[in-house]
């Protein structure tokens, strides 16, 4: 192990060494965390759900809804933190606290400052990528317009433009994603259980991605499968798919650091 400054608590945060199928253990008692109380968990999700939706509504609007790709990669990128009402539950359940949904609506963190900081880092982070998304669209479709959603797989998939646009904006978002994941991987339930300021917490997670590189690895692999289910079913799947992840993702923050 090795040990971190948290700073404003004059505690030392210790990011512990992993084992390679510790990621599974995090899924499994965050589905049991899931299904305890699980109308609080998939009501959570459903709100998830609902926002998605009005979002989607919102490029169909717009004219844009092509850009549905890029939005449910942007979900990846904000997910930390519109989790945090579930690692609430789960940190509650853990210590045998009352949970109801008053508790994960409103969650009393013990780094509020750093926490909402970390918040606009994100959203910021969310709308470069949108924008960066959106010229690249714009970059390979310009001669031909943003295609329907429903010409808009084939053209993906079967035109010089399409695999283009495929290849260079599954890279550009693999990067966004990967560095939003270093960063927040156990930061954000840090924030909500510790006293702790946003770049200690930051420093952290990305110790505890560098210190154990497989097991972080294959944890960023299952969350993108699992949200990825969760998204082909038009944003529906979600209402389990993310409350799932919010819940492992505390589990994954108690594995790794101590």
């Amino acid at each position: 192990m090795s040990a971190i400054d948290t700073g404003a608590s004059g505690r030392m945060a210790t990011v512990a060494t992993l084992p390679n199928e510790a990621p599974w253990a995090w899924l499994a008692a965050g589905w049991r965390d899931l299904w305890t109380h699980p109308g609080l968990s998939i009501g959570y999700g459903l709100v998830f759900t609902a926002a998605s939706f009005v979002i989607l509504y919102g490029l169909v609007w717009s004219g844009i809804a092509a850009l549905f790709l890029a939005l449910a990669g942007g979900l990846l990128l904000l997910g930390p933190m519109l989790a945090v009402g579930l690692y609430e539950k789960s940190r509650r359940l853990a210590g045998g606290e009352h949970v109801s949904a008053g508790s994960i609506a409103l969650v009393k963190t013990r780094s509020p400052v750093s926490l909402a900081f970390f918040g606009v880092v994100l959203l910021l982070a969310y709308f470069f990528w949108m924008r960066v998304a959106y010229l690249l669209f714009a970059l390979f479709f310009s001669g031909t317009g943003f295609p329907p959603m429903s010409e808009f797989v084939p053209t993906l998939l079967f035109t010089t433009h399409g695999l283009g646009l495929l290849v260079v904006g599954t890279g550009v978002g693999a990067f966004f994603a990967a560095v939003v994941f270093a960063i927040s991987v156990v930061s954000v339930p840090m924030m909500v259980s510790r006293e702790v300021d946003t770049l200690t917490a930051v420093v952290t997670s990305i110790q505890a991605v560098v210190r154990n590189p497989a097991p972080m690895l294959l944890w960023a692999v299952l969350i993108a499968g699992i949200m990825a289910l969760g998204v082909v079913t038009f944003f529906v799947g979600l209402a389990v798919a993310f409350p799932l992840i919010g819940h492992a993702t505390w589990h994954a923050y108690k594995a790794t650091v101590h």
